[in-house]
């Protein structure tokens, strides 16, 4: 059959997300790009693959039987590249990264800096993409590995052609104006001011409970994302429903709704260093974390280009890197 694999993965997208306008979000094309990869496919099998159920399409039988194999195609595909460069004498290669806004500002730069000083054959070509999505960016093999998030209270699907690791943690301190909750005094840690000095005239560390922010508007992202459930949950577990004032998913939106005095939200270190804000920054009395994580398929992890990024991640996050094996190739060690 005369195909593509952009054309295979367009179809396999099209059977996990349902609509053209998505797969077109997912895999970077316009929706008239995606419907002229599926129009080649259909000429390429002489079959119809698609039909149209009012403004939806769904799959053919046929549609659904060349998926299937179609997901087989990519993952067989995928395998014989690494395995090509598995006999490469040096680590060299492309790898799609895809990664979330704080990610790319904040931990890719140094990894960046790192690849080409440690791997100058890698190149790097990396995707911005909503945080929840770069588990099925790398299922579907939109991206070859991804930086996500992982809430404990809330994580994501494990699926078993996935591999997630733990690069850092970070716990969560709630942003407040300044000012904003007065007496709420505590030795555990100074306050904060986020990007500038505390100039609430206030001396001495504070703690807070999530509970004290029953009567505050919040600033929070949409409850169907992981981020907006997990915090939706805390809350819960602290006795009360957080009054979302404001749904804003962007960070640096969010600190300066907070800065502006039109309401609270949680915060992470790495957060904060998106925007300099003046606003109070609050100790939990509760934990609660969020989990920075590398997503790669699980049958890539031997692969030299994957392996060698993701040593470069563990490093530049503070984490230790992992043992390593020499056999001719280099891997990565599973401990």
């Amino acid at each position: 059959m005369d195909w593509t694999s952009a054309q295979l993965r367009s179809l396999v997208e099209l059977t996990r997300r349902g609509t053209i306008t998505a797969v077109a979000d997912a895999l970077g094309y316009t929706p008239g790009g995606v419907s002229q990869q599926i129009t080649a496919l259909e000429k390429a099998t002489g079959m119809r693959l698609l039909r149209r159920v009012g403004r939806r399409v769904e799959l053919t039988d046929a549609g659904a039987t060349l998926a299937l194999h179609a997901e087989r195609i990519l993952t067989t595909e995928a395998e014989a590249v690494e395995a090509l460069e598995r006999t490469r004498n040096e680590i060299s290669g492309t790898l799609r990264v895809g990664l979330f806004a704080t990610a790319a500002a904040e931990l890719l730069p140094p990894a960046l800096r790192q690849v080409r000083e440690s791997h100058p054959g890698v190149t790097v070509r990396s995707r911005d993409m909503d945080v929840d999505e770069v588990y099925d960016a790398v299922a579907g093999g939109t991206v070859d590995l991804a930086l996500g998030l992982d809430y404990p209270d809330v994580p994501i699907p494990r699926d078993p052609s996935l591999r997630v690791m733990e690069l850092s943690r970070e716990r969560f301190s709630l942003a407040v104006p300044t000012g904003a909750m007065p007496g709420r005094a505590d030795t555990s840690r100074p306050s904060r001011t986020s990007g500038a000095s505390d100039t609430s005239g206030r001396a001495g560390p504070r703690k807070v409970s999530l509970a004290d922010t029953r009567e505050l508007g919040w600033i929070l992202p949409s409850v169907r994302s992981y981020y907006g459930r997990a915090v939706l949950t805390a809350c819960r577990r602290a006795g009360f429903e957080p009054q979302v004032a404001h749904e804003v998913t962007d960070t640096a939106a969010t600190l300066a709704l907070v800065e502006a005095g039109v309401g609270v939200s949680v915060v992470t270190d790495l957060m904060l260093r998106l925007r300099p804000s003046r606003l109070d920054v609050l100790e939990l009395s509760e934990t609660m974390e969020r989990h920075i994580v590398v997503v790669f398929r699980s049958f890539a992890e031997h692969r030299p280009t994957v392996a060698a990024l993701v040593d470069v991640l563990r490093t530049s996050t503070g984490r230790r890197p992992p043992r390593r094996e020499h056999h001719g190739t280099d891997k990565l060690a599973t401990r």
